[in-house]
């Protein structure tokens, strides 16, 4: 509980479920739903979201890993019907996790590969909104936060593969806020840009190795990548009482490389390097 006098916790008291929360983003969510005040469910396939689960209890929260696959639709509904069943109630989702597929150009990629991307990153979130929008519904409120990308406001932020997830990610909150409209609950998108997570570490030792760390993010206004707890904080007001009148919207938290256009010359086909 909040302590006498101080401002009470946003999310005192209620459940919430995160996926991909053994690192990064999901994890950096997690710890700060928890420290305000929410009961929360760790999902991840990665066994390390059970220290995600246990640094929360270690600081006095309350807070379950499950070990699941967030692309799997009797894994979902039944962390859904789990977290109800711990908490009483379900009132916050946040989709996030999600692969990158690799850095293959369009004409390199393999179907196979394509698909694997779009199933965790668009599916993953998919199945979150079919299994818990339902049960906020009837509950009259609720919130689902799904993690989209620059790369998937345009171009040239990200592989084919992982570019169209994540547009796919912002085109589902939208459907999902209409068809969810007078119901209480709200859908909305997260669209991260350059953040050192497990899924980006590659580009960061790569820059790291090459001297060049100097110019990770400088393609920002505010010339360099963003933090995990950053965009968990953006994530937290999309999901608390502060954004009730805010649905169906992409919250870039990119430090301004969506506001312009900062790409390079198009590749000739079956050029490679990105």
């Amino acid at each position: 509980m909040s302590a006498a006098g101080s401002a009470p916790r946003r999310f005192e008291g209620r459940g919430v479920l995160v996926t991909g929360a053994a690192s990064g983003i999901g994890r950096a969510a997690a710890l700060l739903f928890a420290a305000e005040g929410a009961r929360v469910m760790a999902l991840d396939r990665d066994a390390g979201v059970a220290a995600t689960a246990d640094a929360i209890l270690a600081r006095g929260g309350d807070a379950e890993a499950v070990v699941a696959d967030a692309a799997s639709e009797p894994d979902v509904r039944g962390a859904v019907e789990a977290a109800e069943a711990k908490f009483g109630a379900l009132d916050a989702v946040f989709a996030n996790a999600g692969i990158s597929g690799g850095m293959a150009g369009l004409f390199d990629q393999t179907a196979e590969d394509f698909a694997a991307v779009l199933r965790v990153n668009l599916l993953g979130p998919f199945l979150a909104l079919k299994h818990a929008g339902p049960r906020m519904a009837a509950r009259g409120r609720g919130a689902v936060v799904c993690t989209a990308s620059v790369a998937g406001l345009r171009a040239g932020a990200g592989g084919p593969a992982y570019s169209a997830s994540k547009a796919g990610v912002v085109s589902l909150v939208q459907v999902a806020a209409q068809q969810l409209a007078g119901t209480g609950v709200r859908v909305n998108a997260v669209c991260p840009g350059l953040v050192e997570t497990g899924m980006t570490r590659f580009v960061f030792d790569g820059a790291r190795e090459r001297g060049k760390e100097h110019k990770l993010g400088s393609l920002s206004a505010l010339r360099r990548p963003g933090l995990p707890d950053e965009i968990a904080r953006a994530v937290l007001f999309l999901a608390s009482d502060e954004a009730s009148y805010v649905t169906g919207q992409a919250l870039a938290v990119d430090g301004g490389l969506s506001a312009q256009h900062p790409f390079g010359r198009p590749r000739e086909p079956g050029q490679t390097t990105m």
